[in-house]
């Protein structure tokens, strides 16, 4: 028998459709995600860590889940983490006949493990204009007879970061092709510090998959003593307001000259070590398909980003500049240092499903090192 459950937003607004999954009634910021396919990464990324996310594309489950099977101490072989970070899930429509050769079990099974509550059968389009057009937007998904949910909780990085230091060794470097057919950049051993902010498991596999020996650190974990080659600022959830031991540390990288890549939450606490200020954006990047230019040339890729900030563009620093530029409301999407090998983005270099092409600015840290 289908339970019958409601998502009302803060403003009031209330859609009416059935449970899946849990049924414990959840709160946090509703946020959306356009892509086609990936729901098991998306659902495992820890930058969706205490959000409730409306998936767009008007069907889920139909591919199942695959293995959580881990190939080295806390890293997935398939998924962007060890568990699922979102408290909810929006969908308009669930398959609940699975069919994939690599699936291990079906989505609200996996949802009933790791108690996610999800609610479909709404006007998911209705909903991602509002979310678009009003920003954060804080919500419930309320089960029929569970009880008022508590209030939300902001998210950390310090609720999704490794608890203590993990060293991955090198591997040999795998052939991994870009868009053009070029081979990706490759390193022979070099030592890469991967800050832990939420980092999502497909950066630590793609540096392993280069070659690289790979240190990842809780976030406010001072490395500055450590023997490393090259620093990965991951991607996370949260706000900046509680990192000040973050940039306080990357204040020193940045007086050096080893290579800094910062993507995501990263980005935006390297853009406020080195003097940078933050903007909230009128309509947050909440999509896989933000197109973003690089500056001084006619590329324009197609990226995945889940943020709300952009770097205000005239307090940039006059020994750095703009990478990239948001095509859709001209936002700073990316900024370099001018003579350092630092490089900062607001959007993901790497993507598990569909996207393989912005793998080239990863490879660009890495020919670096």
């Amino acid at each position: 028998m289908k339970l019958k459950a409601t998502l009302r937003l803060e403003n009031g607004m209330e859609f009416h459709g059935w449970s899946f999954g849990s049924a414990e009634a959840v709160s946090g910021e509703v946020v959306f995600n356009t892509s086609m396919v990936g729901y098991p990464e998306q659902l495992t990324d820890p930058a969706y860590s205490g959000q409730i996310l409306c998936l767009t594309y008007p069907l889920i489950g139909n591919y199942g889940v695959p293995s959580e099977e881990l190939i080295a101490e806390k890293l997935s072989k398939n998924l962007e983490s060890e568990k699922i970070q979102p408290k909810g899930l929006i969908a308009f429509d669930v398959c609940e006949d699975y069919s994939n050769w690599e699936a291990e079990k079906g989505l609200e099974q996996w949802m009933k493990e790791q108690n996610l509550t999800g609610i479909y059968g709404i006007d998911t389009r209705e909903l991602t204009k509002i979310l678009r057009d009003n920003g954060s937007v804080i919500g419930e998904i309320i089960p029929e007879g569970a009880a008022k949910p508590a209030a939300p909780v902001k998210p950390s990085p310090a609720d999704v970061c490794c608890s203590e230091v993990i060293t991955y060794p090198a591997q040999p470097a795998q052939d991994v092709e870009n868009i053009n057919g070029s081979k990706a950049a490759t390193t022979n051993g070099k030592k890469v510090v991967v800050v832990d902010l939420g980092v999502k498991h497909s950066i630590i596999r793609g540096l392993l998959s280069r070659g690289a020996e790979v240190i990842r650190v809780p976030f406010d974990y001072d490395f500055t003593n450590l023997e490393y080659d090259g620093v990965y600022l991951s991607n996370g959830p949260g706000c900046t307001c509680n990192c000040e031991a973050v940039i306080a540390v990357l204040k020193k990288v940045l007086a050096g000259n080893k290579p800094v890549f910062a993507q995501g939450m990263g980005y935006h606490l390297m853009a406020k070590a080195v003097g940078c200020e933050l903007i909230r954006l009128a309509h947050p990047h909440r999509s896989a398909n933000q197109p973003v230019r690089k500056e001084g040339t006619n590329r324009t890729y197609i990226s995945s980003q889940n943020t709300y900030r952009a770097v205000k563009a005239n307090t940039i620093p006059s020994d750095w500049e703009v990478y990239f530029t948001n095509l859709n409301d001209g936002a700073v999407d990316g900024f370099r240092h001018k003579t350092k090998p630092f490089i900062g983005l607001n959007f993901a270099p790497e993507v598990c499903v569909g996207l393989t092409e912005n793998v080239t600015p990863l490879d660009e840290f890495i020919s670096k090192l």
